[in-house]
């Protein structure tokens, strides 16, 4: 579960601490406060773009830290395949942000953003204010019944994928074989041509290097000559190092004898004027032998000329060149034998398509028998969130051809009124229906899901009243096998809360600062009254408050 939360210099935030507790966490605070700073920084922490303007005004940076306590053996296991090891069964996860660049961490190791959202996924889910709005799409729909039924599907849905693939790639090399058939005699005639000119210049593998070396070498031949010729009269001639190496050790040894300190320099000296021989004799060897010959350079520069223009047409390199002619060589024949080749591709395409179909019937048929379980369970979600006559199915029909999703297009039906018929969710449902909704399936997941925290933001809009207790009754279920966080304006959420935070905006020396506290049980009563009663707090609504509060507390001591 998400243990804490710490934000430094994030919007209107100076710094806060929040530390979360198991259970029902419950944010509330008047508009404006900050709330939405709180579920922006957490999504910041987790992988999420981070816009400039989220930076606090004049600070030199932003930082947002997740703590999370990791004992779910799932959990691990899908964090180490990512070499990601929780320390005491915890993970911390950070993000830093400058106004150039951000930089993200998880357990102080620098990771990518999309490496943060990946871990994430595993240890937090977090439902945005719009995003029951993803309803009104059917894409979405098929999404939500895989998600159900992962544990039977991901396997399969993996080899729908691969076997989709396979099928496009002979699909595409089919309509470009009929593209190929149309040209065909110019075509081959031109790869005939190809071919013999790589196989008439006989590439050797590493020549290209060899003749480059001879080539630097030939070309420049006059420069070599005049600096070895330089070198040996300098070491070798008249006058020269040697000459004077010679005289040297000559003067020393005539006095050698009168100093063994002599005698030793004298032997240095005679080994430097040995080697410096064995030099010059070498340097003399190497000026004797080297001849430029002008055909033999000629014919170096033509054939590095021919490697190089094969390289720079075909491939890069001399293997480069040797690929490209086996490539032509194999479409050659293909087309050569083009009746032949466009009748085995139709086999192989035949073969694919069954294989895909085959896969495609056996995923469909898994979705159709988690199709029904998930629309009886949302159902009764349902009805626990005071859709009273609700009626509502899932309806799988089948593409026109395939998709990396099989053959399966997905639709949510609903009926809210008795004797209505159903109806495709996005045309009769209302913004807060859309929220209940969502609510009731995300329950539904997160109950045959490892995920830990739930997180839900102002979920409870566009309701109110009995809708609103049914709600909070519901948010009280999950929290009692889940972490939950939850963003609301609703008093009869809130006071559903195992740990209710306040989030206020002070003004502080003409600067304004969001912060967030931990309510004691007084406190919440008091903040409900602000919840119930607006601007002016009257007695009766705090009756109303502390009413409300012993309600819940009753209901939550409900073993529903």
């Amino acid at each position: 579960m998400l243990v804490s939360l710490h934000v430094k210099n994030l919007a209107l935030m100076e710094e806060a601490e929040v530390e979360f507790g198991a259970g029902l966490n419950i944010l509330s605070g008047e508009t404006g406060a900050g709330k939405s700073i709180i579920i922006g920084s957490i999504n910041l922490a987790l992988g999420e773009k981070a816009p400039k303007e989220m930076l606090r005004e004049q600070a030199e940076y932003a930082l947002v830290e997740l703590i999370f306590r990791v004992e779910n053996e799932e959990q691990k296991k899908l964090l180490a395949e990512m070499d990601i090891f929780p320390e005491n069964d915890e993970v911390i996860m950070s993000r830093k942000i400058t106004p150039s660049r951000s930089i993200g961490k998880i357990n102080s190791e620098t990771v990518s953003a999309s490496c943060m959202r990946k871990a994430a996924s595993f240890l937090i889910d977090i439902h945005g204010q719009h995003e029951h709005q993803s309803l009104l799409h059917k894409k979405k729909h098929l999404e939500i019944l895989d998600e159900y039924g992962k544990e039977q599907l991901e396997e399969k849905k993996k080899i729908l994928k691969q076997r989709y693939q396979e099928f496009q790639a002979i699909q595409e090399e089919k309509e470009q074989a009929l593209c190929e058939g149309e040209g065909r005699e110019r075509e081959m005639s031109f790869l005939e041509y190809e071919i013999q000119e790589i196989e008439d210049a006989n590439l050797i593998s590493g020549e290209d290097e060899e003749l480059e070396v001879s080539y630097r070498k030939m070309a420049n031949n006059r420069k070599i000559m005049e600096a070895a010729g330089g070198a040996y009269e300098m070491t070798g001639g008249s006058g020269s190092a040697t000459e004077q190496l010679g005289r040297a050790l000559r003067e020393l040894q005539t006095v050698a004898e009168y100093d063994p300190k002599l005698l030793g320099l004298s032997d240095q000296l005679g080994e430097v004027d040995s080697l410096l021989n064995d030099f010059n004799r070498e340097l003399s060897g190497y000026i004797s032998e080297e001849e430029f010959d002008e055909e033999t350079f000629f014919e170096v520069e033509k054939r590095l000329d021919e490697v190089n223009h094969l390289k720079d047409k075909f491939g890069g390199s001399i293997e480069g060149v040797l690929q490209a002619k086996e490539e032509k060589k194999q479409k050659y024949n293909r087309l050569k034998d083009y009746e032949k080749y466009l009748e085995q591709l139709q086999k192989r395409l035949e073969k694919s398509e069954s294989a895909l179909q085959k896969v495609s019937k056996e995923v469909s048929k898994i979705r159709k028998k988690y199709a029904k379980e998930l629309a009886k369970q949302v159902q009764a979600a349902l009805v626990d969130l005071n859709f009273l006559d609700v009626n509502f199915t899932m309806e799988l029909k089948e593409t026109k051809g395939f998709t990396a999703n099989g053959m399966d297009e997905a639709e949510f039906l609903i009926s809210t009124n008795p004797g209505e018929p159903l109806k495709p969710l996005g045309k009769i449902a209302s913004g807060g229906e859309l929220s209940r909704i969502m609510l009731a399936i995300k329950t539904i997941l997160a109950e045959s899901d490892q995920i830990e925290t739930l997180i839900f933001d102002e979920i409870d809009a566009g309701i109110s009243g009995r809708t609103a207790q049914m709600v909070a009754e519901k948010m009280n279920v999950i929290g009692k096998n889940h972490q939950v966080i939850c963003i609301t304006h609703l008093p009869q959420i809130a006071a559903m809360a195992d740990y209710h935070f306040l989030i206020r905006k002070d003004v502080v020396n003409h600067v304004t600062v969001s912060n967030i506290s931990l309510l004691e049980e007084a406190e919440s009563i008091t903040e409900l009254g602000r919840m119930l009663g607006g601007v002016k707090i009257t007695d009766k609504v705090m009756e109303s408050a502390r009413e409300m509060k012993e309600l819940a507390v009753t209901v939550k001591k409900s073993p529903k």
